[in-house]
C-alpha cells in the first residue's frame, strides 16, 4: 500500500510554507471555507505524479505571488518497498519541472509512476459529459497512462507529427516525400494510441460490470473514432494503411481546415447510463456526478487488481454534492478499496461517516490546524 505520511509545500500557490505530518494511511480530510487553500494542497499532491496535475496548470501559475523563490513540494511516501522521499519543484534557471526521488534528480517525470499512482475528481470535471470531446479524451488518456507508461510518449509523437504536417499543408508546396513520412508516423503512433485505449476501456468495462450499481450507476463505455472503431474489426496493419491513405487523400481539405479531419485526436470517450440506456450528456446533473464517481472508483479497483496496490484518491468537494445515502455508500466503497483518500469540504458534518482512524485538518487563511 502506498500513502503519503508527510508533505511540505514551499512558495506554492497561496502557501509560503505549509506542512502536514503523521498522516493516516486511510482518509485525510481537509475542511475550511472556500478560498482557504484546500484545493492547493490536493494539486500539490497531484504533481507528485507525472503530468501537469489536477488543474493542468502552467508552471508560472503555481508560483506564490509573495516571493520569487521557486516553489517546491516534498513528501515522504510509504510504499510496499519501504519509505521513499519524493519531490518536485520549478527549475530556477529554466521554465521546467524537476523531479527528485531519494535525493537524486530523476531523468523523467514518468519515473514517478513507478512509485506513485494518483487519481482525482474536481468540481471542474462535473461538466465532463457535456463539454467538448477533448476533455473526455484527456480524461481517458490519463487513465490509460496509469497502466501503460509509454502511452504519453506515443501521443506526443502523434501530435508532433500532426502539427508538422498541418504547418506544411498550410504553408503550401510541401515536399510530398516529407508529408508521406509524417503521415506514416501519424499512422503508426496513432494506431498504437488507439490500441492502448481500446485495451484499457475493455478492461475498465469489465470492472464496471462487476461493481454494485445501487448508488453509483453502471456505465457502458465506448470509444468513437476512426482508429478505435477500425481496430475492433480489422488488424492494426490494415488500419495503418487505411489511415495513411485517408490522410493523403484529405491533404487539400486539411490544408484549409487545419489539423486532420480524422485521427487519434478526434476520438470521443462515450459514456452511457447502462440501466436506462441513456447517454451521459442527457442524464441529470446528479446522475452524471454518480456516473463519474463510479468510473473513477472502477479505475481505482482496476489499478488495485493490476498493480497489487490501490492508488491515492484526491476528491475535491465531492461529498458535499451527494445525498446522505450516496455519501455513506461512497465512504464504504473507498474504505473497501483501501488506499489513502484525500477529501475536501466546507462543512465538517458531511464527513461524519469517515473512519475514526483518519486525519482531519482545518484550513483557514492558509493556516493548517490538525483536529
Amino acid at each position: 500500500m502506498t500513502f503519503i505520511s508527510d508533505i511540505i509545500l514551499r512558495n506554492f500557490r497561496s502557501y509560503t510554507e505549509a506542512g502536514l505530518h503523521g498522516l493516516a494511511s486511510s482518509f485525510v480530510v481537509l475542511t475550511g471555507p472556500n478560498g482557504a487553500g484546500k484545493t492547493n494542497i490536493l494539486e500539490a499532491i497531484s504533481l507528485l505524479s507525472p503530468g501537469k496535475g489536477m488543474r493542468n496548470a502552467d508552471l508560472p501559475d503555481l508560483q506564490s505571488r509573495k516571493t520569487s523563490d521557486p516553489w517546491t513540494i516534498s513528501a515522504k511516501v510509504t510504499t510496499q518497498f519501504g519509505p521513499i522521499q519524493v519531490g518536485t519543484s520549478k527549475d530556477p534557471q529554466k521554465n521546467k519541472r524537476i523531479v527528485h526521488i531519494q535525493g537524486e534528480q530523476a531523468k523523467s517525470q514518468t519515473l514517478l509512476s513507478e512509485y506513485f499512482s494518483c487519481l482525482w475528481l474536481t468540481p471542474q470535471m462535473d461538466r465532463l459529459f457535456i463539454d467538448a470531446s477533448s476533455a473526455r479524451r484527456r480524461f481517458l488518456d490519463r487513465m490509460v497512462f496509469s497502466f501503460d507508461g509509454g502511452h504519453a510518449g506515443r501521443i506526443t509523437r502523434y501530435e508532433n507529427a500532426l502539427v508538422q504536417r498541418s504547418k506544411l499543408l498550410k504553408d503550401g508546396n510541401a515536399n510530398p516525400v516529407w508529408l508521406d513520412s509524417l503521415e506514416t508516423q501519424m499512422a503508426e503512433s496513432g494506431v498504437a494510441v488507439a490500441a492502448a485505449r481500446n485495451d484499457f476501456v475493455e478492461r475498465l468495462q469489465k470492472v464496471c460490470d462487476r461493481r454494485p450499481s445501487e448508488n453509483f450507476p453502471r456505465a457502458a463505455l465506448t470509444l468513437k473514432g476512426f482508429l478505435e472503431e477500425g481496430l475492433r474489426k480489422d488488424k492494426a496493419l490494415e488500419i495503418e494503411i487505411r489511415f495513411k491513405s485517408e490522410l493523403k487523400s484529405r491533404r487539400d481539405e486539411d490544408a484549409l481546415t487545419g489539423g486532420s479531419v480524422i485521427g487519434a485526436h478526434r476520438t470521443d470517450f462515450d459514456v452511457t447510463y447502462a440501466a436506462k440506456n441513456m447517454p451521459a450528456h442527457d442524464c441529470s446533473t446528479g446522475e452524471q456526478k454518480a456516473l463519474l464517481i463510479g468510473i473513477v472508483l472502477a479505475h481505482a479497483d482496476l489499478i488495485n487488481a493490476e498493480h497489487g496496490a490501490p492508488p491515492l484518491l484526491l476528491l475535491d468537494e465531492v461529498a458535499a454534492h451527494l445525498d446522505p445515502a450516496r455519501r455513506h455508500a461512497l465512504y464504504d466503497l473507498l474504505s473497501h478499496i483501501g488506499g489513502q483518500v484525500w477529501m475536501t469540504g466546507t462543512e465538517p458534518e458531511i464527513f461524519a461517516g469517515v473512519p475514526e482512524n483518519s486525519s482531519f485538518f482545518d484550513i483557514c487563511a492558509e493556516k493548517i490546524t490538525e483536529k
